[in-house]
């Protein structure tokens, strides 16, 4: 099983990479920490396939645990849900010696995390992310939070888990649309970043090529974000390239109501029109665009919308990275050099305007 240590002082942890080990994951976790109970927090999808199976392995080192199953999707993203949770870790009896266990893709991950991290000021939660996505990029930096009605992970914290747990394996039952949605994350590693990712996606050409690289797509993808939020844990600044594409792709999940666009292809439509646009005005290295379109398309993944920047403008208004009269976009001036700059707020759809407001 492979380590990378995430390094935060009092919040350091490690991110463990390996293959077929959630049938002993009690195990691993009794030995490494001391926990009274666990609670599994999972959605109906991964209960259904891994559940049991996990939760056996806790029973089996005599540890006390139960399941939390919420239903699959970003819709359960919400207050309800978050309550729900609360409820019943109280009936549960759980205290800060105890444990959250996430276990699913990222909308578990960020809901669970966002409980951990609110129920009595704080209880120790670890990751087990089951989708590409969620091992490539959310289960890693502590970033946790649930949707509102205005938008996309609105109400969050900061907080980082005990630790991550990456079993390959269970990629094996992911839908084939969702295999290639986790990668677009790790495209955006890439582009932003880790060269190595980006010419190690210039030479696949199949499915194939994809599995027999999957895990050094997920470590390099680990590695790359680990070393940024070691650098900016609080997103003040260098960590704010990781938001590449991510402007666009949360007003497009907001706009469409989470249904029928997943986050992946929200993210690689946003990376694509920011970097076309920015390329015709002259901030972006001819043919920056197209290498990263080439890419994006041999995944499947969506390059362009039909929503216009009108329409999808209100989302956009609530975006984080709004200061005043500015919003902070990531651009890139070349694949591996990315930029932040400020952009006042009537000229975005100058950034972002998409195929059918050009």
């Amino acid at each position: 099983m492979k380590k990378i240590d995430v390094h935060l002082q009092d919040d350091s942890y490690s991110i463990f990479i390996g293959r077929n080990f959630l049938s002993d994951i009690g195990s691993l976790i009794k030995n490494k920490y001391s926990f009274d109970k666990v609670v599994i927090v999972t959605d109906d999808i991964v209960d259904s396939l891994y559940g049991e199976v996990v939760e056996n392995s806790l029973l089996k080192e005599y540890i006390s645990a139960r399941r939390i199953v919420i239903p699959h999707g970003e819709c359960s993203k919400n207050l309800d849900m978050l309550r729900y949770i609360y409820n019943q870790l109280t009936d549960f009896g759980i205290t800060r010696s105890d444990l959250l266990l996430t276990l699913s893709g990222g909308v578990i991950g960020d809901l669970g995390g966002f409980a951990a991290s609110t129920y009595l000021r704080g209880i120790p939660f670890i990751q087990v992310p089951t989708t590409i996505l969620a091992q490539v990029d959310s289960s890693v930096g502590g970033k946790v939070a649930i949707d509102l009605d205005g938008g996309k992970n609105l109400a969050g914290s900061f907080y980082q888990p005990k630790a991550v747990f990456i079993d390959i394996d269970v990629i094996k039952t992911l839908p084939v649309h969702y295999f290639y949605d986790g990668l677009a994350e790790a495209v955006k590693c890439g582009c932003i970043g880790e060269l190595s990712l980006f010419t190690l996606f210039e030479s696949i050409k199949t499915k194939e090529d994809i599995e027999k690289k999957l895990e050094n797509i997920i470590e390099k993808s680990c590695q790359y974000k680990a070393s940024i939020v070691e650098k900016d844990e609080k997103e003040s600044g260098l960590r704010m390239f990781l938001n590449f594409g991510h402007t666009l792709a949360h007003a497009l999940e907001s706009f469409k109501n989470y249904q029928g666009i997943s986050h992946g292809e929200a993210v690689s439509i946003g990376m694509s029109v920011i970097t076309e646009n920015t390329e015709r005005m002259g901030l972006t290295e001819k043919g920056t665009e197209k290498k990263i379109k080439e890419i994006l398309s041999l995944l499947h993944l969506p390059i362009k919308t039909s929503i216009s920047i009108e329409k999808l403008m209100p989302y956009i208004m609530h975006d984080k990275k709004i200061r005043g009269d500015f919003i902070t976009l990531v651009i890139l001036e070349s694949i591996g050099k990315p930029k932040l700059i400020r952009v006042p707020l009537e000229q975005i759809s100058t950034y972002l305007a998409t195929g059918s407001s050009l």
